[in-house]
Formats: C-alpha cells, structure tokens, sequence
C-alpha cells in the first residue's frame, strides 16, 4: 500500500504513552493543592483542553493567572514525574510504528529534556528520524507552533505529513501547517468529542496507522 503522505508525527502523552490514569492523578493533585475537587478520568477526557490554564479556570471556578498556573503546573509534574515509572506503551503501540513504511518523528508538549531520555528508556528512538518537546519552562500552551518548528527543522512542508494524535490541538496544529490528522481515540479526549470534529478517528494505534496509508 502506498500512502500520498511519506512522513509520519507521533503525539507522545496520551498516544504512543499510556498515561491517562497518571495524567488524572497528576492533575488531582494539583487541584487538592489549591483546595479544588477532584476529577474523574471520565470528567478529565471531556473537560481538558489548551490552553490548560483555562481548563484549570474552569475546575476551579477562578481566574488562574500566569503565577498560579506555574505554580499548578509545576506541582503537576512533580506528581506526573513520581508516577511515570508505571506507565507503559499503548498496546499496539509497537505494532503501529512498525507499520508505517516512511520516516516517522515524534513531538509532544512535555519538556524535552526528560521527553529523550524517557523515549530511549522505552527502546523508541531509532524509529524516529527526530524527537522534540517543549522547550519552555511551562508548559500549557498548543502545539501549533511547535509543529511548526519541528517540520522546519526536519526540512519537511505539511503536505508530506500527517499527524497521530489524541487531541483536537493535535488536529488544530496539523491544520495549521497543511498536514493531516488522525486522532485516537484511546488518549486523554473524550472520543465522542473527537469523532464528532470531522477529523479521521481510530480506536487503536494500528488502526490510525492504517487511516493515515489511506489521507490524500
């Protein structure tokens, strides 16, 4: 099978990386730490979104400024980094990547300094023709740009590629640069939410592969 579209991007978080159950702890913690409740992984897929400061806003029920979501942010990952060791890799995670018979990268929105070493752990990074992630100090914002500057630096344009994600930020960013998207509908969204976006959707990373052969 031949696809129009030679390169592939991976999401990271909530995609190649099982990481939902962690992500909801994670963010309990920080909303305990600010006397906010507790949130289901149910009520967290449906209610997520970026930029998260607005998401924090509205669990809170107050205006979260640029000071206290660096302070909710970093409580976050402190949890998110104390519980990482019990993530695993999507089930067919493997699989998928082996699927794809072009050249593949991965961007994520976590910081990259522990993004590279994290992927190597996993056994990954030969698969990838470049890893990158946030290379700010806080995190929360969208991918767009980023997308932006990661094809830039792989020497690619967005007709070349199409984007496996979890979000609709990840589909927000493949618009913006041209490419397309499949978004997945195991990840941190609320897949009701996703399948009714209009963008291609899969229920397994497999799947998704196999949607991408087929995106003009």
């Amino acid at each position: 099978m031949t696809t129009a579209r030679r390169h592939l991007v991976w999401d990271w978080n909530g995609t190649l990386l099982d990481d939902l159950d962690l992500v909801v702890r994670a963010t309990n913690t920080a909303f305990a730490s600010a006397g906010g409740p507790a949130v289901s992984a149910e009520e967290h897929r449906q209610r997520f979104r970026r930029p998260i400061a607005d998401y924090y806003a509205e669990m809170l029920g107050r205006v979260i400024d640029d000071a206290a979501f660096g302070e909710l942010d970093r409580i976050f990952h402190q949890a998110y980094r104390a519980g990482l060791t019990s993530c695993a890799l999507a089930a067919d995670a493997a699989d998928a990547i082996a699927a794809w018979p072009g050249s593949q990268s991965l961007l994520s929105m976590w910081f990259h300094d522990e993004l590279v070493p994290t992927v190597h752990t996993y056994g990954l990074t030969p698969h990838f023709a470049r890893v990158d992630g946030l290379r700010d100090t806080v995190g929360g914002g969208h991918k767009a740009g980023w997308l932006e500057k990661h094809l830039a630096e792989l020497g690619l344009a967005g007709h070349d590629v199409v984007l496996i994600g979890d979000s609709l930020d990840d589909a927000d960013a493949a618009a913006s640069v041209g490419a397309r998207c499949v978004l997945y509908t195991g990840g941190l969204s609320d897949p009701t939410v996703l399948r009714a976006s209009g963008h291609p959707t899969a229920d397994t990373l497999t799947q998704a592969v196999t949607l991408a052969h087929t995106l003009p």
